[in-house]
């Protein structure tokens, strides 16, 4: 295992050390951070700089949209701000990433909530750990009429979860709680969906009994 800071065999300290924070990325395994880190080590200056600057912008620069938590660059967000949008459906989503791949399919023309999470009790993740609180105070406190609220959680047991809550809270409401149709397979993500998947996904959506 690489240990941060150490150099692997036959690189420098700094190579080391930036090998060891690549490896520490989602999905990136020691060959490819090795890969990567020498990359960037014989790109020109500039690009690499470029390529800092773009990382530090996005802690600096992100912030959560004040209507659907989405991550934006201002508030509200391009889609929360949109007039083209049906502002009677809102479909909520586990993550940005879910949002990005629904958006893909442009077969929803609604707003968003993004939870940022699941409900998780072994792992102590509650109601008030993800952006629940946000929805309710959003969905009490809305002013246009509301006739959908869509629920596109994963089809885990996490996800079906945070569904199965969701709707809890809003039974009596007279709002229309669906879910995706089950075209996506038990156990899988939006993020890694086909267009097709999500599409049909979208349309065979039904209500929560």
């Amino acid at each position: 295992m690489i240990t941060p800071g150490q150099p692997t065999p036959g690189s420098t300290r700094s190579l080391g050390q930036l090998v060891a924070e690549l490896n520490r990325l989602p999905g990136v395994g020691p060959k490819s951070a090795q890969r990567i880190a020498y990359h960037i080590a014989q790109i020109p200056a500039e690009e690499a700089r470029g390529l800092a600057e773009a990382i530090i912008a996005v802690k600096d620069v992100l912030l959560f949209c004040a209507e659907c938590r989405n991550l934006t660059d201002a508030s509200p967000c391009d889609i929360c701000a949109n007039p083209q949008r049906n502002r009677d459906q809102i479909c909520v989503v586990e993550d940005p990433r879910d949002l990005v791949a629904l958006e893909r399919t442009r077969a929803y023309r609604g707003l968003y909530h993004v939870l940022h999470g699941v409900l998780s009790p072994l792992n102590g993740v509650g109601p008030e750990d993800i952006h629940l609180p946000q929805l309710f105070a959003r969905l009490d406190g809305a002013s246009d009429p509301l006739q959908e609220v869509i629920i596109a959680t994963n089809p885990t047991l996490e996800g079906d979860a945070t569904a199965d809550f969701i709707q809890r809270r809003l039974s009596g409401s007279g709002v229309t709680i669906t879910h995706l149709a089950r075209g996506l397979p038990v156990g899988g993500t939006l993020e890694f969906a086909d267009d097709t998947t999500l599409t049909r996904a979208l349309s065979g959506r039904s209500p929560l009994e």
